[in-house]
């Protein structure tokens, strides 16, 4: 059921009031929520929730829709992105009912009286609308996983160091059914134990190879100066990372979702990929991950073997850079693939040529607009995915250069897009 035109008013002339207190309601609302529902810690990023990096995300996501809410279809993508991420962690329609009674106990907590009833219904209503969508959507991605619709048990079948900072992780399913496919891009959520929280805590990792039927690949970046032991060092992104590396062994069973994201392939057909148009895939650092899952399946066996690719990929030093060897192998296997590798602080011992070819952070400028970045070509897709910062310099880079923004696809794990410029 919709909104009446007096209640999309109302919630239109909160629009001021979301600005100014937003962050004080969602502060609150998260706080008293899982101080009385601490079985939903699990859903919910603790380093998040100590940066408060969730509670702005959802401040900034009640004003976007509050703005928009008669004009929802402005909000497509975040609605896709916020979908595919809570399939990833199993929420359910139950969820959205204690969501939606702590949220507008918060308004009133904050607001006081003037949150008036007729504010509190229309809010109310409008909570209930988007909650609706989103439990559609989300029921749509259950139903297309089959029948795996919960966490599911995978053993860690081996640790395999790329880097100094990045290890990748072969997980198979304990119960030894073959894995579906997934689309070159997408991302697994994956639920550790956390015995310093005694609360578990799960997180979200890309694919970092093509699919297969017998494992999943991820690799992780570990953080330098985080103790996995320490409670007080939870507030930290890497934390969990850390417990992958420090305290998970070979042998050891973690908890894996169906794989989800937004962030893709656009044309592969659970299978092989199926485009001929050119395609560069513009990363740095760990943000390489799913960007090797889709040039593995781009050069595989039954992949496109005359695709114009180009893979551009920087870090600060080439000690960091994960699967080196591997990208360098494949183009020397396929003529069709490009590389180029940005460091930007080189050591001693590498060789500009060899190693590395430009001594400076990711710059498209410095690349041929046709050779490289294949900008004659109409059809020729980007791909981005690295810091939220660095994905805006490359976006802002092609736009510089010419590329329409429907060619530009980018993974940005959080609430909304990338901003243009």
């Amino acid at each position: 059921m919709g909104l009446t035109s007096q209640q999309v008013d109302i919630i239109k002339a909160t629009v001021p009031v979301l600005e100014q207190h937003g962050l004080a309601i969602t502060t609150t609302f998260y706080k008293n929520m899982l101080d009385e529902h601490t079985e939903l810690h699990g859903m919910f990023n603790t380093a998040n929730q100590v940066t408060r990096h969730q509670q702005k995300a959802l401040a900034g996501a009640l004003y976007a829709y509050a703005a928009n809410i008669d004009n929802l279809a402005a909000l497509n993508d975040t609605v896709e992105l916020i979908t595919q991420r809570h399939a990833s962690l199993y929420i359910k329609p139950e969820h959205y009912k204690i969501v939606g009674t702590y949220l507008l106990a918060a308004m009133k907590i904050v607001l006081g009286d003037a949150l008036t009833p007729e504010i509190h219904d229309a809010w109310a209503a409008a909570y209930w609308l988007l909650a609706d969508l989103l439990i559609e959507k989300e029921a749509s991605l259950y139903r297309s996983a089959g029948d795996w619709n919960d966490w599911r048990e995978f053993k860690i079948e081996k640790k395999v160091p790329e880097s100094d900072e990045i290890t990748s992780f072969y997980l198979k399913p304990v119960d030894g059914k073959p894995l579906p496919s997934f689309r070159p891009g997408q991302y697994i959520s994956v639920m550790v134990d956390v015995p310093a929280l005694n609360y578990p805590q799960a997180r979200q990792y890309s694919l970092s190879d093509m699919p297969r039927p017998d494992y999943y690949r991820i690799s992780v970046k570990k953080e330098t100066g985080v103790n996995p032991s320490n409670p007080q060092a939870a507030g930290h992104p890497g934390y969990i990372s850390n417990i992958l590396h420090d305290i998970k062994k070979e042998g050891d069973v973690v908890l894996v979702s169906h794989p989800y994201g937004d962030f893709y392939l656009a044309d592969f057909d659970g299978e092989k990929a199926t485009s001929k148009n050119p395609i560069v895939l513009i990363s740095a650092g760990v943000g390489l991950t799913p960007l090797t899952s889709i040039l593995n399946t781009i050069t595989s066996k039954s992949g496109q073997t005359d695709r114009k690719v180009h893979f551009v990929h920087g870090v600060r030093r080439g000690s960091a850079r994960a699967f080196k060897d591997h990208i360098q192998n494949t183009a020397k296997a396929h003529s069709n693939l490009k590389v180029t590798f940005f460091n930007s602080l080189p050591s001693s011992t590498e060789k500009q040529g060899v190693d590395y070819h430009h001594a400076e952070r990711v710059n498209l400028h410095k690349l041929d607009r046709n050779d490289d970045l294949f900008l004659d070509d109409k059809t020729t897709e980007y791909y981005l995915c690295g810091p939220e910062s660095f994905m805006t310099a490359m976006k802002k880079q092609l736009l510089e250069l010419g590329v329409e923004p429907a060619r530009i696809k980018l993974e940005l794990f959080g609430t909304g897009g990338v901003p243009a410029s």
